[in-house]
């Protein structure tokens, strides 16, 4: 394989992993703000209208920007009817196939989360509720998520060429 492929490959494995190792943590400040709602809600009986979206905003990250990690790691749910029984080069080569309607899938996420990011900053939007939180930093780490699954995408593509080739990356 050309040397700027295994470059690619390096610098995006490297950066799904430590994103993804980062990441990981954020289920402990999720877990923390859920107790603190029970315990403000149902033992003070003082509850905080913010907590339970910043719950749902951290769980958000967690899973959009652990994405690229979970693909790098091969945690992914897959249809293993076919797939399992197929060799290594066969996998390889299935793996190639549905990889281009990932990155089509991807691509088009992508190209979405953008315009829907321009129009949250543009409009300056907000959730309606009381807390009434800006949605930009979300749709950012959105964005950043999408990014780093489709790089990643590709990451795996040419992992998965080189191995039909029996070439090392």
């Amino acid at each position: 394989m050309p040397k700027i492929f295994s470059i690619y490959v390096n610098v995006i494995d490297t950066i799904c992993i430590k994103v993804g190792r980062f990441v990981m943590y954020g289920v402990f400040f999720m877990m923390f703000l859920l107790i603190l709602s029970f315990v403000t809600r149902n033992i003070i009986n003082f509850p905080l209208m913010w907590i339970i979206e910043m719950a749902q905003f951290t769980i958000t990250a967690y899973y959009l920007l652990g994405g690229g990690y979970s693909m790098l790691a091969d945690d992914h749910v897959r249809m293993d009817l076919f797939y399992g029984k197929l060799s290594k080069k066969g996998k390889a080569k299935m793996d190639i196939f549905t990889s281009f309607f990932l990155i089509f899938y991807l691509a088009i996420l992508f190209f979405g989360s953008i315009t829907s990011l321009i129009y949250t900053i543009e409009t300056k939007q907000k959730l309606f509720t009381a807390w009434a939180p800006y949605v930009w930093p979300i749709k950012t780490l959105m964005l950043i998520g999408i990014l780093l699954m489709l790089l990643q995408a590709f990451s795996s593509l040419f992992k998965n060429i080189a191995n039909v080739r029996n070439r090392k990356i």
